[in-house]
């Protein structure tokens, strides 16, 4: 689940100022039970993923990872999730995002797939009192050739983020590997959302943004941090607004979006995936 940034269509129950101020080290225990909880999301992530096809429902890909979840121990940390107390509540286990949803689509809505439809699905969970966060982002049935290079890409551009955490490299690193991947295609480079730290809470420190700026140089990466990285590219504007029901954020042009994510652990040589990608993403 993305962070929002500003005031520029973020989603209203969460801002920078809201993160939770938890230790950024990891133990090696905490990590190893990430480690447990990411498998299992990924598990249940796969359950999803395999029922999209054209026809079906979006209540029925959110059921089916809730189940998966709870099914070996873990609990739904998007289900529920606000900040304040008087925020709208994110009604699903899974943020469901189609076409020009770039994230937090509800998944708990009778919306049929159709043939052509470009789905996000990111998920998080609860395991032992720690959590980890991912997403993918599918076509359903056969997609348009733009379609299929922009989930290509926004997934190279996680991978090429990935690649750059180890200790002693800055945060602006992630930045300038996203956009490095991306520049040869000119596709939109959401600014408004990013990634975060992730472990003790669904969202700690530090924010994550997608695009250099010299502001990201004062973070130094550190072994043991935990760091949820989440590129979202468009097929045109990279702004974005809050839909009517105060939760999905949408391409303000109406283009296609993708977002990938995973959650990691620095190590001391790099970054370890807790959550991998179903097979065949």
């Amino acid at each position: 689940m993305s962070m929002g940034l500003g005031t520029q269509a973020r989603s209203p129950n969460v801002s920078v100022g809201l993160f939770k101020d938890m230790a950024r080290i990891k133990t090696q225990k905490e990590i190893e039970l990430m480690r447990q909880g990411g498998a299992i999301l990924s598990r249940a992530l796969a359950c999803s993923v395999l029922s999209v096809r054209p026809g079906v429902m979006l209540r029925t890909l959110d059921d089916a990872a809730e189940a998966a979840m709870r099914e070996e121990g873990a609990e739904p940390s998007f289900k529920g999730y606000r900040v304040r107390k008087d925020d709208l509540p994110f009604p699903s286990t899974v943020c469901l995002s189609v076409n020009d949803e770039i994230v937090h689509g509800s998944g708990k809505r009778d919306v049929e797939l159709k043939e052509g439809d470009v789905v996000g699905l990111d998920i998080g969970c609860w395991y032992k009192g720690l959590c980890t966060d991912m997403a993918v982002t599918v076509g359903v049935g056969t997609i348009s050739k733009d379609a299929e290079v922009l989930i290509r890409v926004t997934r190279a551009a996680c991978l090429a983020a990935v690649e750059t955490l180890k200790p002693g490299a800055k945060l602006g690193d992630v930045g300038k590997a996203v956009e490095r991947i991306i520049e040869p295609y000119g596709f939109g480079n959401v600014r408004a959302l990013g990634g975060h730290g992730v472990g003790h809470a669904v969202h700690e420190d530090p924010h994550i943004l997608n695009y250099y700026t010299p502001i990201s140089d004062r973070t130094v990466i550190e072994e043991g941090m935990c760091l949820a990285i989440e590129p979202m590219l468009t097929l045109g504007t990279s702004n974005v607004e809050t839909g009517e029901d105060g939760w999905s954020v949408l391409v303000a042009d109406g283009s296609l979006g993708a977002h990938f994510e995973v959650s990691t652990a620095i190590g001391p040589h790099g970054a370890e995936i807790l959550t991998p990608w179903p097979e065949g993403i």
